[in-house]
């Protein structure tokens, strides 16, 4: 962890760790806390980057979002800037496991057909993680979601949770390849 404290800090100026309101569990606002991946000012940036948001519905996605750090967009290509949500964990607040937790401003756009997801814990990673994420559109998330919910046990959560790690791992040895690859041109 003080690796990964000592890069982020190096690597732009801000604070470590990225706080954010998020809704969990039975429509209840939580703090989720990341590794910050961004500038300092990215949620006063949105304004300006708003027309390369890559997701439809009422979520905000962008894959290569201009406003990422050059350490922060390996994290965040990574899923290692998620690690911080196992103090969510300890605090009750998600899972490993879940419907990943929505920004406020998101979730409150959310159609009522998928208010179901909201009556788990979130999790750090979920079926919408291993099944493509950024690919997929908004409906096909929540789709996945509620597909989740139906499916829940332990088991289910072990093959989400271990695909999830293999995913880690493939993007983290992609984006090592691509930077050593990078240097050399």
């Amino acid at each position: 962890m003080a690796f990964l404290c000592m890069f982020v800090k190096l690597s732009s100026k801000g604070p470590f760790v990225f706080k954010q309101k998020r809704i969990g569990q039975g429509f209840k606002t939580f703090t989720i806390y990341k590794i910050r991946t961004m500038v300092k000012n990215a949620e006063t940036l949105k304004n300006k980057v708003e027309h390369l948001n890559q997701a439809d519905g009422p979520v905000f996605k962008i894959r290569d979002d201009p406003r990422f750090t050059g350490f922060g967009r390996f994290l965040s290509h990574t899923g290692m800037d998620e690690i911080l949500q196992i103090i969510n964990i300890i605090k009750g607040e998600m899972s490993f496991v879940g419907p990943r937790p929505l920004p406020v401003k998101e979730a409150e756009k959310v159609s009522k057909k998928f208010y179901k997801r909201f009556s788990i814990k979130p999790g750090i990673t979920s079926l919408w993680i291993i099944k493509g994420a950024h690919n997929l559109s908004f409906e096909q998330w929540m789709m996945l979601d509620l597909e989740y919910i139906e499916k829940k046990s332990i088991l289910f959560d072990i093959y989400i949770f271990l695909s999830t790690v293999l995913l880690m791992l493939q993007w983290t040895n992609k984006k090592i390849i691509d930077i050593f690859v990078s240097t050399k041109k």
